[in-house]
């Protein structure tokens, strides 16, 4: 077989990395796991809710050059389960909520580039966080589909994909549900309160055993 052949009927590689890091500083990394645990955590009910964090999303197929990292993104109508990479024409759903926390190195292309490819891709919205406050002022974007571009959401800043309110508090972006107004806790909020029903169990089987004890 000619080298020619064997390299057309060789598979195209789509690698799983860019090299590139998940966030510049902790405050970055920080913030993109927090919105993944919080998304994924409110979504856990939904097996056609697939949440992704620093995840190579390929939109061309047959050619791996061709592709964008969100920080988040929130995609429906696929079933969740762990995949290396995201290829538009294997799962033929494109995300409907990207978010990207923005960084001094990352804030032109945040609001050039990528903007200009989500709103081709037909991202339905789209959300840009400065976690630092000092490359975006304010440091929320957020911008929802309308025909072939987007237009800026005013505040109150709710998704209308995912039913939740964005809010800023102490310089980090948090989630609201849209219809309770009931936060959306990070892992460390829900291991601190799920501390704290145990301590309260314990208290409360301490003070039945105290009953108990007296009768």
């Amino acid at each position: 077989m000619a080298l020619a052949e064997l390299k057309a009927t060789a598979p195209i590689r789509y690698p799983d990395s860019d090299g590139q890091p998940m966030g510049e500083t902790d405050v970055h990394i920080a913030q993109i796991l927090d919105l993944r645990f919080a998304l994924q955590r409110h979504f856990r009910n939904d097996p056609q809710v697939y949440v992704a964090a620093n995840l190579l999303l390929y939109y061309v197929e047959g050619d791996p050059k061709e592709f964008v990292v969100p920080d988040v993104f929130v995609a429906r109508g696929v079933p969740k389960r762990e995949r290396r990479t995201y290829q538009l024409w294997v799962e033929r759903s494109v995300p409907e909520v990207v978010l990207e926390i923005a960084s001094s190195s990352t804030r032109r292309e945040d609001l050039g580039t990528k903007r200009v490819l989500y709103a081709e891709l037909g991202v339905q919205e789209y959300f840009v966080f400065d976690p630092t406050g000092e490359e975006l002022r304010p440091p929320l974007r957020a911008f929802r589909l309308s025909g072939s571009d987007y237009q800026t959401i005013t505040e109150p800043i709710v998704s209308e994909r995912l039913e939740l309110e964005l809010r800023v508090e102490a310089n980090r972006l948090r989630l609201f549900d849209a219809k309770t107004g009931k936060r959306l806790l990070t892992a460390e909020e829900t291991d601190v309160a799920r501390e704290a029903a145990e301590a309260e169990n314990e208290r409360l089987r301490t003070e039945l055993e105290k009953l108990k004890s007296k009768r």
